[in-house]
């Protein structure tokens, strides 16, 4: 059994991290699960939260993204973040736009839309009460 995986955070705009890690926490859509060396083979969407990662030397890093796919095996666990970014001043913003940007959105849905859209607001507001 292997002691780390590999770890990598890329989104359209760069990216973010790759790095040897012992564990990866991921806000999948389904419920949050964790990922670590040996994990059987498994595609998943993720919904807004905290990428968490534990470094091989024990340090913790966490990064904020708003969906995407994480793919996890026995070596590496590999998330393509729609947006993601490292928790900083900036990313707060930005995250606070992408925000009133779905209230809005809520606002105007309709049926089973509606479902998604607010469901989508209330995860970006735990991510930013997260971020805190």
């Amino acid at each position: 059994m292997a002691n780390t995986m590999q770890f990598d955070l890329v989104s359209p705009e760069k990216r973010l991290a790759s790095l040897e890690a012992t564990q990866v926490q991921i806000p999948a859509a389904e419920g949050d699960m964790t990922a670590m060396p040996d994990h059987a083979p498994v595609i998943t969407t993720l919904r807004p939260g905290l990428v968490k990662v534990t470094g091989a030397d024990g340090s913790e890093t966490s990064f904020a993204v708003t969906g995407g796919f994480v793919e996890i095996n026995a070596e590496a666990t590999s998330v393509l973040a729609e947006h993601a970014a490292a928790g900083d001043a900036d990313s707060r913003a930005a995250l606070e736009g992408f925000l009133e940007d779905a209230r809005k959105r809520a606002t105007e849905a309709e049926g089973d839309h509606k479902d998604v859209v607010e469901k989508f607001v209330a995860d970006l507001e735990q991510l930013l009460e997260d971020m805190v």
